[in-house]
C-alpha cells in the first residue's frame, strides 16, 4: 500500500501585500474621515437648538397647574435650580433635593427635604398638589421666558414663568 502526501506549500512570509492605488487609498481615508466626523457631531451636544436647554441656575414661579380646584397665583411656589438640586418654596414651607434634566427633555426628582411648619388649610392643600405634580414629572420643556413639566403621559403638569429679580432697594 503506497502512502501519498500532499505538497503543502506554506506562503512566505516575505510575501508583498498587494498595492492599493493612490485613488483607492485615497477613497478609503475619506471614507474614515467622513466616519470618524459622523462619531464625533452624533456625540455632541445639541448645538442646533434641537435639544433643552439646561436649567442649572434659572429660578422660576409657579403660574399654572392641572389642579384646576386652586390657582397657583395665590400661593407662593418657586424652584430653583444650582448644582444639581432643585429648591424653592412651596406655599407653606421650604424644600430641596436632587433633580435630573436632560437635554433630551427627561425630567425626574429625587426624595425632597422640606421643613414643616403648619399654614393654612388651603396653602397646605396646595403645598402637598405641588409636591405630588412634581414628583410625577418626567419630561421638561422651556420655551422663552417659561418652564412645563409634564407627566410620564405628557400631560402638562407644572407651568413656571422665569423668576425677575428684585431690585436692590435704595
Amino acid at each position: 500500500m503506497k502512502t501519498i502526501r500532499a505538497n503543502r506549500e506554506t506562503p512566505s512570509v516575505d510575501t508583498p501585500l498587494p498595492r492599493l492605488r493612490p485613488v483607492a487609498l485615497l477613497a478609503v481615508m475619506l471614507l474614515a474621515l467622513a466616519v470618524a466626523a459622523a462619531v464625533v457631531v452624533g456625540c455632541g451636544s445639541s448645538a442646533d437648538g434641537d435639544g433643552q436647554p439646561s436649567l442649572e441656575g434659572t429660578s422660576w414661579e409657579l403660574t399654572g397647574w392641572s389642579i384646576s380646584s386652586q390657582d397657583p397665583n395665590d400661593f407662593t411656589i418657586t424652584a430653583e435650580f444650582n448644582d444639581g438640586r432643585m429648591g424653592g418654596t412651596s406655599a407653606v414651607n421650604q424644600y430641596g433635593g436632587p433633580y435630573t434634566a436632560g437635554d433630551d427633555g427627561s425630567f425626574s426628582v429625587g426624595e425632597f427635604a422640606s421643613t414643616m411648619m403648619a399654614g393654612p388649610e388651603p396653602d397646605m392643600r396646595a403645598e402637598q398638589n405641588y409636591l405630588t405634580l412634581l414628583a410625577e414629572a418626567k419630561n421638561y420643556a422651556v420655551d422663552g421666558k417659561t418652564l412645563t413639566l409634564s407627566d410620564a403621559n405628557g400631560n402638562q403638569s407644572l407651568i413656571f414663568t422665569a423668576a425677575t429679580a428684585a431690585s436692590p432697594s435704595e
